[in-house]
């Protein structure tokens, strides 16, 4: 009997395309090309010298050992009290779990409540990771395709029609990655009502707050555990690589309805990770009750919306370009449908082999356009879901940059746009299919 190498579930998991993508910059800077990189979602900023100190004193002193799987009792007191004050919710710290960034959240609630067969409802155009894990885990996708015209929000209707006697999980994510969406209050009032009348007990909200203080224009966050009735549904879930530019320290967590799931959770962490690092975790309580963070967090919130406002006024003056106006976040969704009609590539990518046609999107075409001709690495709309998303043609450009790189980066884009004799070189040079 000859066997796979690869298990056959492999070829069920996504990814995430902002990683992915590293591959061609590298071959366009090797080939002598300038690249402006706006595609990960990482502030362009270092994190807090207050942040930095404790981390080293910490490793100092020798804090550098396991520790309890579930995370620091001082620092899960101190995320509970923080997300007791701001959700106005009961907390409980053997309730929280600390986890090595936020995405194995994500995992664990789809390993921990999620059978095959179980639907599972989710943004899309969203974080790719959602998506990711329900067709790994063997759920039913039931995507809520987000609109442009409303700000990339979802309503409690659209909930409406996607839940159903199969639906085990929802996935909420505000402000949102990639388009900047923010749910109001009213929004989630609503929601929460159909999820309460529609749904039995069991059914869990996943509520990914990770942009929570990441907001535009005087906007609040608010979060759907605050709802009457919700926070025994609500799987919370923040993390510090926003709000305190510390991607690359890997911290996360996530405040579980009841005591058993946290015990789950915790058991993953075990089986998978272990601990998250004890001088990480101590840092990572500086980061939440320090006194120097307040205004560098603000400052960088003006910075991000600064850049907002330019970049949005600029893809906005581009023929066959709209662009939404985010509320969160630090991305923009510009839709470049148009442009994509008029450089002929919805007409090209029709003509692909099915093979092609299927890895391919046209806002994927134009993506590597963009970025092998005329050096600016975007994220192109189908990174964030691609069930059910045919066109729609759009793509997320991150803000978390300087404001020259951005201004520069949406010029070349412009100029992109217009260039239909290079997406006819382009296209005929085949590399799109190596």
């Amino acid at each position: 009997m000859t066997r796979k190498l690869i298990a056959d579930r492999m070829a069920t998991l996504g990814t995430e395309n902002a990683f992915k993508i590293g591959m061609d910059i590298r071959r366009c800077e090797e080939a002598g090309k300038s690249v402006i990189k706006l595609n990960l979602g990482e502030p362009d900023f270092n994190s807090a010298d207050a942040i930095n100190r404790v981390a080293k004193q910490e490793i100092d002193n020798g804090n550098s050992h396991y520790c309890d799987p579930a995370g620091l009792l001082p620092f899960r007191k101190v995320i509970a009290r923080q997300l007791g004050r701001t959700r106005g919710i009961e907390t409980d710290p053997e309730r929280v779990v600390v986890t090595t960034g936020g995405k194995p959240p994500i995992s664990f609630t789809m390993m921990t409540y999620v059978n095959p067969g179980d639907e599972v409802v989710y943004p899309s155009p969203g974080y790719p990771i959602y998506e990711s894990w329900v067709t790994f885990t063997g759920a039913v996708p039931r995507p809520i395709h987000l609109k442009e015209e409303k700000g990339f929000r979802f309503t409690a209707d659209e909930i409406e029609a996607l839940v159903s006697e199969k639906t085990k999980v929802i996935i909420i994510n505000s402000p949102s990655n990639p388009t900047g969406g923010v749910l109001t209050k009213q929004d989630l009032n609503d929601i929460s009502d159909v999820i309460k009348s529609k749904c039995p007990q069991d059914v869990r909200v996943y509520s990914d707050e990770v942009y929570e203080e990441i907001l535009f224009d005087g906007s609040k966050h608010y979060s759907i555990a605050s709802v009457d009735g919700m926070a025994e549904r609500t799987i919370l879930v923040s993390g510090h690589s926003k709000t305190y530019a510390m991607t690359g320290w890997r911290l996360g967590y996530a405040l579980l309805p009841t005591l058993e799931e946290a015990e789950i959770f915790k058991h993953l962490n075990i089986n998978i990770i272990s601990c998250t690092p004890p001088f990480i975790q101590m840092a990572g309580m500086e980061a939440l009750t320090s006194p120097e963070l307040p205004p560098i967090i603000k400052n960088m919130g003006e910075a991000f919306e600064e850049r907002r406002n330019v970049v949005v006024k600029m893809l906005n003056d581009i023929d066959g370009v709209t662009c939404a106006m985010p509320r969160g976040a630090f991305y923009v969704f510009p839709n470049i449908g148009p442009v994509c009609e008029r450089l002929g590539i919805v007409d090209d990518h029709e003509k692909l082999e099915e093979k092609h046609k299927n890895e391919l999107c046209p806002s994927a075409m134009f993506q590597m356009f963009l970025l092998y001709e005329h050096g600016v690495a975007t994220m192109d709309r189908n990174s964030f879901g691609s069930i059910g998303a045919e066109g729609q043609h759009f793509l997320r450009l991150s803000t978390a940059t300087d404001m020259d790189s951005l201004k520069e980066g949406v010029r070349r884009l412009e100029a992109a746009s217009g260039d239909t004799d290079g997406w006819k070189k382009f296209f005929e040079s085949g590399i799109l299919f190596q």
